[in-house]
């Protein structure tokens, strides 16, 4: 058997035998299960269940149609964009420490800024700029290149995710802060991108800032080592050296 059918079959093998477990448990169990029923409270009337129900129907069906405006705004947004700017637009996730830094480059008393759960940023010759709104994209802050000092990839933990971020380092107004950028994949029901395609963006990026401050006759930022991209099948081939490293000792 090969490994790709062992990993196959090791699932389904584990489902059937908690499987199992839990219908014997609860066989053995049910005295207790019975006198647990017993004391629970009675159930309501058919029209308090009836209007409970109601209202989680509309609950969520209110969820679902906000989901829907709120994608098709960002899909509006970005064919707006799109038609401008080519394919210099990404599409971006808000965080709590992004957008605390971005208003540290403000000047004091200037307006705190305002994102969207999910924004788009267009990186061209000029600099990068974070757009907002539909159909009509709103401009919410620029950086031009000169403003930024170093571009890098890093990592932050958003509650049991470890998420890949591209930090921009801005010098503006004698202030220079690292603002991290979580960037959101195009494919549903994912939530940041990763891998290839963010890598791919990171080199891009650094790409478009070294020509820029060359063209305007300022000091270019010292060439660094390569980005690798990780694929998932390099990723597996790692783990795997990794577990017989670990188990031969």
């Amino acid at each position: 058997m090969s490994d790709d059918s062992r990993r196959s079959t090791a699932p389904t093998v584990l489902v059937g035998i908690a499987a199992a477990l839990v219908v014997a448990a609860l066989i053995a169990g049910s005295p207790i299960i019975d006198g647990l029923v017993a004391r629970l409270p009675a159930v309501p009337s058919s029209a308090s269940a009836s209007g409970v129900a109601m209202l989680c129907l509309l609950a969520v069906g209110i969820w679902c149609l906000a989901l829907l405006a709120r994608g098709a705004r960002v899909r509006a947004r970005r064919a707006a964009l799109a038609r401008r700017h080519g394919d210099d637009v990404v599409c971006a996730i808000r965080t709590g420490p992004m957008v605390q830094r971005m208003n540290e480059l403000r000047r004091e008393g200037a307006k705190p800024l305002r994102l969207g759960r999910r924004y788009s940023i267009v990186a061209d010759e000029a600099g990068i700029t974070l757009w907002d709104g539909g159909r009509r994209p709103r401009r919410v802050d620029s950086y031009p290149w000169r403003e930024v000092r170093n571009i890098r990839a890093d990592a932050m933990v958003a509650g049991t995710q470890v998420l890949a971020v591209l930090v921009l380092r801005v010098r503006r107004h004698k202030n220079s802060v690292e603002v991290p950028v979580v960037l959101a994949s195009e494919r549903p029901g994912r939530y940041a991108m990763s891998d290839a395609a963010f890598f791919a963006v990171v080199r891009d990026w650094k790409a478009k800032h070294r020509t820029a401050l060359a063209a305007e006759g300022l000091e270019v930022p010292p060439l660094t080592a390569p980005i690798p991209v990780i694929t998932a099948a390099m990723a597996r081939e790692d783990a795997e050296a990794r577990a017989l490293a670990l188990a031969a000792r």
